[in-house]
């Protein structure tokens, strides 16, 4: 084999690993943004558990049923996503935490407008419940935010093309290596995995289902 056909395999080879290597950091560090406890679910659980607390401003009779509502609305929203291998019944849970949100807000604006309720309710109750109801948006959007088919495509057919070169640069050797071969095929074959499942952390092998604790902690605080 000759250095410059080496030099381009080599060349090629270290293109297409980086490549890979880049479309795995950019994965991983989306899905941590959007998945991590430190990230979204997070967020949410504190806005939650933020405007639970502000509750205590409005009048004594308004409190305990929209304590009741966040109880029920906290409640679905640490298990909306666990069931992502039914989207339905995601949809659905999706669907009552909405309807809860809207009856919580109705009855938060009711309760500001009665007459023991204090200018500091509506001041600090208010942004809380906004930052609640707003999360769930951007939760939902991050959920469904994926790079489109062809992204995934053109992994599999650099995947298929390094191959092709790897096999066409060993082809003067008498003696074939099936070690080298299964070991790239292994590594570039669990690095598309790898980016695939980050893709879906609801799905595969890769979960992010206990980060939903952040919210479940939220949920056993308001017993």
């Amino acid at each position: 084999m000759s250095l410059t056909l080496v030099a381009i395999l080599l060349a090629v080879g270290l293109f297409a690993g980086m490549l890979v290597c880049f479309e795995i950091g950019r994965r991983v560090g989306v899905a941590r943004i959007a998945y991590d406890t430190d990230g979204l679910i997070d967020t949410e659980a504190n806005a939650i558990g933020t405007a639970y607390l502000r509750i205590d401003l409005l009048p004594e009779e308004a409190q305990a049923p929209l304590r009741d509502l966040f109880r029920r609305y906290a409640g679905i929203r640490a298990t909306a996503y666990q069931n992502a291998e039914k989207p339905d019944d995601v949809t659905a849970a999706l669907a009552k935490g909405t309807a809860l949100q809207h009856e919580i807000w109705k009855q938060a604006m009711a309760a500001l407008r009665l007459p023991g309720a204090s200018p500091q309710a509506t001041m600090l109750l208010t942004p809380a419940l906004n930052e609640m109801i707003d999360i769930t948006a951007t939760r939902q959007t991050a959920t469904r935010n994926h790079p489109p088919s062809i992204v995934f495509v053109l992994l599999a057919v650099l995947a298929l093309v390094g191959a092709l070169l790897v096999g066409y640069g060993t082809s003067a050797n008498k003696d074939r290596s099936w070690f080298h071969h299964v070991t790239f095929a292994f590594v570039i074959s669990l690095s598309i995995y790898v980016i695939v499942d980050l893709e879906y952390p609801r799905l595969g092998l890769i979960r992010v289902d206990s980060a939903d604790q952040a919210l479940l902690d939220v949920v056993d605080s308001m017993r």
